[in-house]
């Protein structure tokens, strides 16, 4: 049984303007020690989908369907009394703004200490506290048990974000939901974070689910990567394969936007055209259609389903291309022709190309 399971999950909010389809029957599952890696660009669902895990979506003005299963339970059903008694305790989460999560008042030992008592009400305060100093310890803040009488404002950017990894698993939690852990951070302590949470997730065979906007966050520390595109997964597969063989023109889109050492001095970062959707007014068919420099008319009426590859069903891909023609078209790129080269050079016709459109 997979530690989490969430199957057909669908989170809607309805707004003045319209019903947000913020998720749209995303489903995934991860297992205990495993580390899953959520991507895609703001908008896409990636962080309402883990909040919903949460419970932390629940208001008169949200509508969520499908189930979310803990170890056999759905939380979808629990109680908001059952999801408090999970929540912080068998599934954490780290969350995007580490400045904002902790309270700028109270000490950060104080705050360590809360979340141990709050979920072993048998704790004392001196034991709490010594379980906070080894904590900010094992996530390599110095001089801990000094440190715990510290403010969130005497703590560097990157200390503070240790010190919320350190308050998530100070309960040794099966699963820890990561959102963008390493926003506003330099690159050298993003770094250093990365090699942290893959350290503490060996060594403490915790779940990751890591949510970011970067595949190169996730490329070292997650097992596996399911990229979401306007509330959906359009592609998903283990880690080596999506960088190796990437099947989605939105992965490839990903991918070619990170800044690579290895690229010829002068060369541009190939962006991707256009902007997200509206989850108000989705496009019909392929919501992807829109941006993909790929397009044809088909795909503008049909909205592809999430189907396994021939012969591999770990890596699935939404797309109406042939895996073949899909092939091709990557291995173009890679060789660095621009869209409108790889499709020459693959010989796909189609209708009004992106970049010509734009252009």
């Amino acid at each position: 049984m997979a530690l989490l399971e969430v199957r057909d999950l669908v989170v809607r909010f309805e707004t003045d303007d319209g019903v947000v389809n913020a998720v749209d029957g995303v489903s995934y599952s991860i297992d205990e020690g495993q580390a899953l890696g959520i991507v895609g660009e703001s908008g896409s669902g990636k962080s309402v989908s883990s909040l919903t895990v949460m419970g932390l979506t629940r208001a008169r003005n949200t509508k969520i369907s499908g189930q979310i299963l803990f170890r056999g339970k759905d939380l979808a059903q629990a109680s908001d009394e059952e999801l408090r008694r999970i929540r912080g305790k068998e599934i954490a989460m780290i969350f995007q703004d580490p400045l904002s999560s902790l309270h700028p008042f109270y000490k950060v030992g104080d705050q360590l200490v809360e979340a141990v008592r709050t979920h072993n009400r048998s704790a004392s305060r001196a034991q709490a506290l010594d379980r906070a100093v080894e904590m900010l310890g094992l996530v390599g803040i110095p001089d801990p048990r000094r440190r715990v009488d510290s403010y969130p404002h005497e703590f560097s950017g990157g200390m503070r974000q240790r010190a919320m990894i350190a308050m998530a698993l100070i309960n040794d939690p099966a699963l820890l939901i990561a959102d963008e852990p390493t926003t506003a951070l330099d690159v050298t302590v993003q770094a250093q974070i990365l090699e942290l949470l893959a350290r503490l997730q060996r060594e403490m065979n915790t779940a990751i689910v890591v949510i970011t906007h970067d595949l190169g966050v996730v490329a070292e520390v997650t097992n596996e990567i399911s990229v979401m595109y306007s509330g959906r997964i359009v592609e998903r597969g283990p880690t080596d394969v999506i960088f190796s063989g990437p099947e989605h023109p939105y992965t490839w889109g990903l991918l070619q936007s990170i800044p690579r050492l290895d690229l010829p001095r002068g060369e541009d970062l190939v962006p991707i055209s256009g902007r997200p959707p509206s989850l108000i007014n989705r496009p019909s068919g392929c919501h992807f259609h829109p941006r993909c420099p790929y397009v044809r008319d088909a795909h503008r009426r049909t909205d592809p389903p999430l189907e396994p590859l021939p012969g591999d069903s770990r890596h699935a891909v939404r797309c109406l291309l042939a895996s073949e023609t899909r092939r091709a078209l990557w291995q173009a790129l890679q060789r660095g022709e621009k869209p409108k080269e790889a499709r020459e050079d693959v010989g796909l016709k189609v209708d009004s190309p992106v970049e010509e459109a734009a252009g």
